[in-house]
């Protein structure tokens, strides 16, 4: 199972939509189409059900006048007190005058022989005597020895209905007279005083109580199953006829209505009808053969399926080729796909149309201008963690020789005791050292807070007036890192563009302030301000909204330290300017709270 799932799973997306069109199409073709197959098949059985049904009615009915009609004539024989007068003198041997016997014969025998011939049902009637004692009268009354040439007459219990026996009568050495087969009532005529005085015989043809026996209809058999005188087919009989007949009756089919049912017997359809006649004590038995009928049936759900399999097979062919036009821009985009996969950030997928194959191609390309854009912001700032630790490295060379030099002249002033200029080189080797140390990572903000102190002293020696810093910071947050350099440039700002045009005692105020998980140094002073274009301005350029040029102009120090503080914190954290004209300017650093120790 695992195995097709796989084969399923690895089949293209246009095989899986023609396969799951075909499907969908197959499924309730074939479900409509046998049911009607099998309801053509249905009609064809109950039609011929109906067909068997209304013949073996018909045979009913024409059995019973048949039987009737046996009845009738053989109970009018035996109530004819003239032919029991005949019958009674024979048996005593008397004898009956010539005028007696010609009066009988013109008065009670034509009587009964036009009875015969006006029943066209019957074949014959006729009254045996007891012995041969009488004179025959044909075609009524016969002598003894007449009845013994009849097959029935050998019989022990030869009363009662007999089937299928020839008309011998009148043969000689075996011969008979009539090759048709009859079925015949035969009566014994009983007297109080003699007992059995004769025996009447009133017969027919099979065929004609019978018919369905004889008729020739292609795929029709049937037979007549008497309980006494064995089984009577028609001439049409199949080889194997009795053997089925003999398994059908074992079923237990013997009722006195009619049954009928379909049945399928050695790879043949068969309806099969039988009906008990109980006057008879036997059983009639017609069978149809409808295989042909079901064949054609059958034939012609064979050429359906064919005709459908081409038909499915064409439309499978149709359904794949407009699948694979409707999933043309799909392909399109999968093939443009793997060349992003492949490095080439610079493919865009065709947005035509606003269905949703227009949309995947548009959200596709927003997300390509996403990482192209993510892709170049890394790599600048990489190249800008490279180039910070160039100028580290390049601040390195010779520092040693710039400390002894340093050590050498802050010795020189302390021996002339000039304190106030080795106080500066002191500040300025702590400066340098600072500035010329490499470091990898990030410094505390107290050393940063250090290095402003060494600087603000030795820029209070170059002008003519004095700043001065106010601290306000927790402890908590001068143990916070930062990117070296990050405050210092923001003071050297305050100075270069805020204070020294003012030319006069002003102040620096640095404040530490916590916001949630975060910290937020400012940095303020008391200087000109900016207008709010000038503001605008700055922080475009800050943003990176605006060239801020190739020198030393305002905004390309704060920039630098912008990008670092996002390099090392992320986006969410960096730098925040307010300022009003002729009154302040305050930039506050925003900064991760990651260390809570006092």
């Amino acid at each position: 199972m695992k195995k097709w799932k796989d084969r399923i799973a690895g089949l293209k997306l246009n095989i899986k939509f023609t396969l799951v069109i075909i499907l969908l199409v197959t499924i309730p073709i074939g479900v409509l189409a046998g049911i009607i197959f099998y309801n053509m098949e249905q009609n064809v059985v109950n039609e011929n059900v109906h067909y068997m049904q209304y013949t073996m009615e018909r045979n009913r009915d024409n059995i019973q006048t048949s039987i009737d009609s046996l009845n009738m004539s053989t109970q009018f024989f035996i109530s004819d007190a003239a032919m029991k007068e005949v019958l009674e003198d024979a048996v005593s041997g008397k004898k009956m005058s010539t005028g007696a016997l010609f009066n009988f014969y013109n008065t009670d025998i034509a009587a009964l022989e036009r009875l015969v011939n006006n029943n066209p049902l019957l074949y014959s009637v006729r009254v045996y005597a007891k012995n041969d004692n009488v004179q025959e009268m044909l075609p009524v009354l016969y002598q003894h020895s007449r009845m013994e040439k009849q097959a029935w007459a050998v019989e022990e219990d030869y009363e009662g209905y007999n089937f299928g026996y020839t008309d011998r009568i009148f043969s000689e050495d075996g011969d008979t007279d009539s090759g048709e087969k009859l079925l015949s009532l035969v009566t014994d005529i009983e007297d109080y005083g003699y007992g059995t005085i004769g025996t009447v015989e009133a017969s027919m043809k099979l065929q004609t109580i019978f018919p369905s026996l004889y008729e020739d209809i292609e795929n029709e058999w049937s037979c007549f199953i008497s309980n006494r005188d064995g089984m009577l087919f028609s001439d049409n009989e199949t080889e194997d006829a009795a053997a089925f007949v003999q398994s059908e009756m074992e079923k237990g089919l013997q009722t006195d209505d009619i049954a009928t049912l379909y049945e399928k017997s050695k790879g043949r359809n068969l309806i099969v009808s039988c009906m008990y006649i109980r006057e008879l004590d036997g059983t009639l038995f017609s069978v149809q053969d409808i295989t042909e009928n079901i064949q054609q049936v059958y034939h012609m759900r064979t050429v359906f399926i064919v005709s459908m399999l081409l038909i499915l097979t064409g439309v499978g062919f149709l359904v794949n080729l407009t699948v694979k036009l409707l999933l043309r821009r799909f392909y399109q985009i999968l093939a443009s796909i793997r060349k992003v996969q492949a490095g080439n950030l610079d493919i865009r997928m065709e947005a035509g149309g606003t269905d949703e194959m227009g949309e995947l191609a548009r959200q596709i390309n927003k997300m390509l201008d996403r990482i192209k854009q993510l892709t170049d912001d890394n790599l600048k700032r990489e190249l800008l963690v490279k180039n910070s630790e160039i100028r580290a490295l390049q601040n390195q060379i010779n520092a040693h020789f710039i400390y002894n030099v340093l050590e050498s002249i802050k010795m020189m002033a302390e021996i002339d005791e000039e304190y106030a200029i080795s106080d500066a080189i002191t500040s300025l080797g702590k400066l340098l050292r600072y500035s010329m140390k490499w470091v990898s990572g990030n410094v505390l903000v107290e050393d940063e807070l250090e290095y402003i102190k060494n600087y603000l002293a030795l820029i209070n020696l170059r002008v003519d007036y004095e700043i001065y810093l106010s601290l306000n910071i927790p402890d908590i947050i001068k143990k916070q890192e930062i990117p070296k350099m990050s405050l210092q440039p923001i003071v050297e700002n305050a100075i270069y563009h805020g204070i020294e045009q003012m030319a006069e005692d002003t102040n620096i105020y640095i404040k530490g302030l916590f916001d949630g998980n975060d910290c937020i140094i400012e940095i303020t002073d008391a200087g000109k301000g900016m207008t709010e274009e000038e503001l605008d301005a700055l922080r475009k350029k800050i943003a990176g909204e605006m060239e801020t040029g190739d020198g030393s102009g305002h905004g390309i120090g704060l920039k630098n330290v912008q990008d670092r503080l996002h390099i090392s914190f992320g986006d969410g954290y960096g730098l925040q300017i307010a300022s009003m004209l002729g009154c302040y300017t305050k930039v506050m650093v925003r900064i991760p709270l990651k260390n809570t120790e006092n």
